[in-house]
């Protein structure tokens, strides 16, 4: 069994029956008193973030996560409908359960989906999208790369600062960790 100095970041575990993913974590040893461990940790189901502070040492549940690259089919208002391309094997997903990720995914897109016993828990935008430039500010003669920024609307309604050359149609890619404008793909 795990204990709390076995931590790393991405590591799932149970607490209390309620499934959590540390964020961040750091091993402290003051000079007076015992070592411990503060811990940054996100609820996987409501997103709440938690800190929690344990004895160094202290004997942790970790739960074995299985992450598996699936299609995204097609998305109603309330759920994504995804495929495993092995299999075809679908399953409907609540957007509950996409949360955030779902402003990154169209149709016919990869997902990774974490898994615990067969149960998906959690979905995973991939590290970069692309994405069109559905309405921006249009670009004036002269406009350079380095020349400052505009907001643009994408296909899914996100909203990120792009360079002043981009038009509307087209097709950027995305850093989906920090929502940060990557290159052109296509005009």
């Amino acid at each position: 069994m795990p204990t709390t100095n076995d931590f790393r970041r991405g590591m799932v575990i149970d607490i209390g029956g309620v499934l959590c993913q540390i964020v961040e974590f750091q091993h402290v040893n003051p000079g007076k008193g015992a070592a411990f461990v503060r811990s940054k940790m996100k609820e996987i189901l409501s997103g709440k973030v938690l800190d929690r502070t344990w004895r160094a040492g202290e004997k942790v549940t970790e739960v074995r996560v299985e992450h598996r690259i699936w299609e995204l089919l097609y998305m109603t208002d309330l759920e994504f409908v995804v495929m495993n391309p092995d299999t075809y094997d679908q399953i409907h997903l609540d957007f509950d359960l996409v949360g955030d990720a779902s402003k990154y995914l169209i149709e016919n897109s990869e997902v990774k989906i974490a898994f615990v016993d067969d149960k998906p828990i959690m979905v995973e935008p991939p590290d970069t999208v692309k994405l069109e430039v559905v309405k921006t500010d249009p670009g004036l003669k002269g406009d350079t790369a380095s020349g400052g920024s505009k907001p643009a609307f994408l296909q899914t309604g996100l909203k990120v600062q792009v360079p002043l050359f981009i038009q509307e149609k087209d097709v950027i890619r995305i850093d989906t960790r920090n929502d940060s404008y990557l290159e052109r793909v296509s005009s």
